[in-house]
Order: structure tokens, then C-alpha cells, then sequence
């Protein structure tokens, strides 16, 4: 099953999501579907698939369902501009490594969790967001809402909003600014580095 313990913190830092049930006919729902169809798949992997083979079949679904070069640059926030490309390289490889290790640190199991999508989609100017709903069993229903934009003809998350106010964005962006005023981008990536093995734990 999820691990109840991590559930709030994966939400804030790495988009969690859960098994949906397509309601949306829009590409950006799509895009959600196509995260949650690949997440209910680890879960029902659970034990056998290990750590290793969970993050192995996230990864290609991670990579086609979210902007994670976007998602950082926008994390990292003005620095960004003043950070040398290879620092720029790491960064983004290390908020995917972390993203995809939490999903599979965390999603372990199936004990009959589902995710339900919105029938609407709501237009934000040139981004699109999509509410949804993660069901569980046992326990209140948890509203979680993602952004999208359009990217090389493809809807991708951006941004995630835990129960529909907290962004994953602002989050990262308050938690990063510090690591980074104080030990630069390789600080950072360090950071982000030993949230990826303990997740992986």
C-alpha cells in the first residue's frame, strides 16, 4: 500500500498521484491518466518489482508526464539565470532522480487506492488545470490539482496543488533558496541527491 507516513510530502515535493479513472476526453487530462495508469502498475507490483524495478517503470512515464527541465528551472527561481549550464544539467537530473525515487519509495503497493479526474478542464491563460481526487478505502478523500502547459505539442505537469492550495512550486522554491544562497547549485544537487537514496530506502 501507499505509505501513509509519506503520502503529505510526496504530494508537496514530487507530484504524487494514484490509479484514476479517465473522465476527461482533454489531452492535459490525458497526460494525468497516463501518470496515474503508470503509478497503479508499480503498485501492483508491489514487493516483487523491488525498489529497483518500481523506479525502472516510473521513469519513462515520469519523463513523458511532467516538464521536470521547466519544473526546476522554475524551483530554482531567479538563480536560475546566473547558474552555469552544467550546474543547470545536474539540477534537473537530480529533481528527476528524486522524483522518480519517490514515487517508487512510496508507491509499494496496491491495497485498493483509486484517482478520480474532473470532467472539466479549466484553461489558466496559455496553462490548463486539472482537479482531481485520490480515493482510498479507508480515510477522506484527498483533493490534489494539477498545471499543465503545453510543451513540443504535449500537455505536461508543471505544478502540483495539494488539496487544491499548496503549491509544489512555491514549496520547492521557499526550501531551495536557502541550499542554494548558502552553498550554491552543487549544494543543492547534494540536497536533492540524499532525498533520492532515502526515499530509495
Amino acid at each position: 500500500m501507499i505509505r501513509v507516513s509519506g503520502l503529505a510530502a510526496l504530494l508537496l515535493a514530487a507530484s504524487i498521484t494514484a490509479p484514476a479513472t479517465a473522465q476527461t476526453s482533454d489531452p492535459a487530462g490525458a497526460t494525468v491518466q497516463t501518470l496515474d495508469d503508470g503509478l497503479l502498475a508499480i503498485m501492483k507490483g508491489g514487493k516483487a518489482l523491488g525498489i529497483s524495478g518500481r523506479s525502472a517503470k516510473i521513469a519513462p512515464v515520469v519523463d513523458r508526464a511532467f516538464d521536470i527541465p521547466l519544473m526546476t528551472r522554475l524551483s530554482v527561481g531567479p538563480a536560475w539565470t546566473t547558474t552555469a549550464p552544467a550546474d543547470q544539467t545536474a539540477l534537473v537530473a537530480a529533481i528527476r532522480k528524486l522524483t522518480i525515487a519517490q514515487y517508487a519509495g512510496n508507491f509499494d503497493g496496491w491495497s485498493g487506492e483509486s484517482f478520480k479526474i474532473a470532467p472539466q478542464v479549466e484553461t489558466r491563460g496559455t496553462d490548463k488545470l486539472v482537479r482531481t481526487t485520490l480515493v482510498a478505502p479507508k480515510g477522506e478523500p484527498t483533493a490534489i490539482a494539477y498545471r499543465l502547459r503545453a510543451s513540443g505539442g504535449q500537455w505536461k505537469i508543471i505544478d502540483v496543488f495539494y488539496q487544491n492550495s499548496v503549491s509544489q512550486l512555491a514549496t520547492r522554491r521557499s526550501d531551495f533558496a536557502g541550499i542554494l544562497a548558502k552553498g550554491g547549485a552543487k549544494a543543492l544537487v547534494t540536497h536533492l541527491d540524499q532525498l533520492s537514496a532515502k526515499a530509495a530506502n
